[in-house]
């Protein structure tokens, strides 16, 4: 079962936070945003009652989502080159590695996924 997630506000907060330098409101909607992304990032801990705490979790979350969204991008476009070629367990391969490292759980499920597919 694919999880589908929104997470198109949480990235317009950090761009304005950590980007353009705005300082984090730390409205309860906010400290609600963080902590709810925070859980589908698998950061078990997600201190937001403070600004250094909930600038802390924004940082983490957003890496965790760029790093997990390049890392499987780039896997996958590897393993759809293995597969046109006819090479499978390197496909496959592709990712194992992806899951040997992942922690964000949508990423987990489409590498999965995809190796379930082959």
């Amino acid at each position: 079962m694919e999880t589908q997630l929104d997470w198109t506000p949480f990235r317009a907060l950090a761009r304005r936070v950590l980007r353009d330098g705005e300082i984090l409101p730390l409205t309860e909607e906010v400290r609600d945003l963080l902590r709810r992304t925070a859980h589908e990032v698998a950061l078990a801990e997600a201190e937001v009652e403070t600004q250094e705490g909930a600038l802390a979790v924004l940082r983490e979350c957003s890496r965790r989502i760029t790093e997990g969204s390049n890392r499987l991008g780039d896997a996958l476009h590897r393993m759809y080159r293995h597969q046109e070629t006819g090479d499978y367990d390197s496909a496959r391969q592709e990712m194992r590695d992806v899951l040997a490292v992942e922690v964000v759980p949508l990423y987990r499920e489409i590498a999965q996924g995809q190796l379930d597919d082959m």
